[in-house]
């Protein structure tokens, strides 16, 4: 059996007028992260670390952000398009954590939400999926409130 292991970290400013979209669910809240697609950072950093694992670059590398195609896209689209890599080459997802760092709003009450949404995507059991949230407090711009950003680890495996 073959394992592979990769990391990914996205971060984006806040700004008015967006959505706030995290593990792709949507959170009520005054403002939302700015970025070319929906600019969901748990997203981005668990597409990363799955591209990361496979030994195929970034996000950006496939999904520029120069692209009209990828305007305003669904990051759980895109996250779902990089597991299909992963999967059309026989890998397997044995576990993945993230940890979303913001200062606000409060997102213990969408855990559970983002589990069951990246769980669905991957087509995993919820204790393949971990996603955990931590504030900065008060520390740097994720302290100010000025942006978001996340942090994943994966672990494929394969026969």
């Amino acid at each position: 059996m073959k394992f592979r292991v990769g990391n990914g970290f996205d971060f984006h400013p806040l700004r008015p007028g967006r959505k706030l979209i995290l593990g792709g669910v949507e959170i009520p809240h005054n403002v939302g992260l700015q970025g070319h697609s929906d600019a969901d950072v748990l997203a981005h950093a668990l597409a990363n670390a799955i591209l990361g694992a496979l030994g195929e670059g970034d996000l950006g590398s496939h999904f520029p952000d120069n692209d009209p195609r990828y305007a305003n896209a669904d990051s759980i689209g895109l996250l779902r398009e990089v597991w299909a890599i992963a999967t059309g080459r026989g890998w397997r997802l044995e576990n993945a954590d993230v940890t979303v760092f913001a200062e606000r709003p409060k997102l213990k009450p969408y855990i559970a939400a983002m589990r069951n949404r990246i769980a669905e995507t991957l087509g995993a059991s919820l204790d393949q999926i971990n996603v955990k949230a931590t504030s900065p407090e008060g520390l740097g711009a994720l302290g100010r409130s000025e942006g978001m950003a996340a942090a994943a680890i994966v672990m494929l495996s394969a026969d």
